[in-house]
């Protein structure tokens, strides 16, 4: 999936400066600093969010280079996990814990967002291998060779050419991209800006790029796609979790509440449908602060989901204190490949502490007092 709105991932980390936010974070790792601090903030445990699991590329221009990682890198994250002493757990108990006590043994959860081909041929052989619970949050559409991953087809479009035209806002515009550094910041440009458009405009404008730079979206997004066969096997695979992402993967918070509830709903029924097993656990399309409001945790849980997972970073915390329906994750950016640097931030130390909702502080309040 594309980045989430408002970070550039033009080969730089998403800091003011990485070198002192690296030196920072190894000064926490091998003072112990972070693992002390842990007791205070590391809560019950999290859950972890990545995207496509494939082997290193070659070029200059690769803008989902952070939602990437290697097989070797997942092998080696379990392997952590389990020496590390976190228990590596469902959805289903993530939610058990989430409203218990505070256990001595923290969790970790591992979640694929995006129903990537590559999973069933680079992750699934190592997670059998390991025996370990996993989710894949299934966007409908995509399977059936209907989803349009417009985000790969812009990134093979901006790869390729040194100059790109289209109508933005009813006006041509035209942009110069022989640089690679030009390339990233247009990717970021047109991907806030195709995300933000209703569903009819944005396949009006994807559909029109597409057409001047004979690009075809429909061929690339059924080849990173998984089928119905794929998913099959994962659904025979008892440690795996099949959650659902709506059916299109739009941006929640550029639909009008009737179509987002539409695509909750419908990306449910298509999923239980095909499976023959209740769905129970939901992720937000993108996840981050942009792309869903707080009308869409309603719908969520109206709709019957157990929870619901953002992109938001941040631990999940026992007694009740973390809304189900708003879980955070640690999404994982690929181009980091430090096991240190994971359980600096695992430890939960840099993430600023979230509020609890009404709904947890109820939720809480009934679990004390029985």
């Amino acid at each position: 999936m594309p980045p989430p709105r408002g970070v550039f991932w033009g080969g730089i980390l998403a800091s003011e400066n990485r070198f002192v936010k690296r030196a920072q974070m190894e000064l926490a790792y091998f003072s112990f600093y972070a693992r002390l601090k842990q007791r205070q903030t590391g809560g019950a445990g999290v859950v972890l969010r990545f995207h496509r699991v494939r082997p290193r590329r070659l070029g200059g221009f690769q803008p989902h280079q952070a939602q990437e990682i290697t097989p070797r890198f997942l092998d080696r994250t379990i392997r952590a996990l389990k020496r590390w002493k976190y228990d590596i757990v469902s959805m289903d108990e993530v939610c058990q814990r989430a409203v218990s006590p505070p256990s001595r043994e923290r969790f970790a959860a591992i979640t694929f967002d995006g129903g990537y081909k590559d999973f069933i041929t680079n992750a699934h052989p190592i997670l059998e291998k390991y025996g370990v619970p996993y989710t894949v949050y299934l966007p409908t559409a995509f399977p059936d060779g209907l989803g349009q991953a417009w985000w790969l087809a812009l990134e093979q479009m901006i790869g390729r050419e040194s100059r790109i035209s289209l109508v933005m806002d009813r006006q041509e515009r035209h942009f110069m991209i022989y640089q690679t550094q030009a390339k990233y910041e247009l990717f970021e440009l047109l991907s806030e800006w195709l995300r933000s458009l209703p569903p009819a405009d944005q396949a009006f404008a994807i559909k029109d790029l597409c057409k001047r730079y004979s690009v075809d979206m429909e061929a690339l997004s059924h080849e990173a796609s998984m089928d119905w066969d794929d998913l099959g096997k994962l659904a025979s695979d008892p440690n795996c979790t099949i959650g659902s992402a709506t059916v299109n993967y739009p941006a929640l918070s550029s639909l009008r509440d009737a179509d987002a509830q539409r695509e909750i709903a419908m990306g449910k029924a298509v999923t239980e449908a095909a499976f023959h097993r209740e769905v129970r656990h939901f992720a937000y399309p993108f996840g981050d602060r942009e792309a869903w409001r707080r009308q869409h945790v309603v719908m969520a849980d109206e709709a019957g989901f157990a929870s619901a997972v953002s992109g938001l970073s941040g631990v999940i915390e026992p007694l009740g204190r973390t809304n189900l329906h708003a879980l955070p994750r640690i999404d994982w950016d690929g181009r980091q490949r430090s096991l240190r640097m994971m359980r600096v931030i695992l430890s939960g130390f840099t993430f600023a502490p979230v509020a609890p909702t009404r709904s947890s502080q109820l939720t809480r309040q009934a679990l004390t007092s029985s």
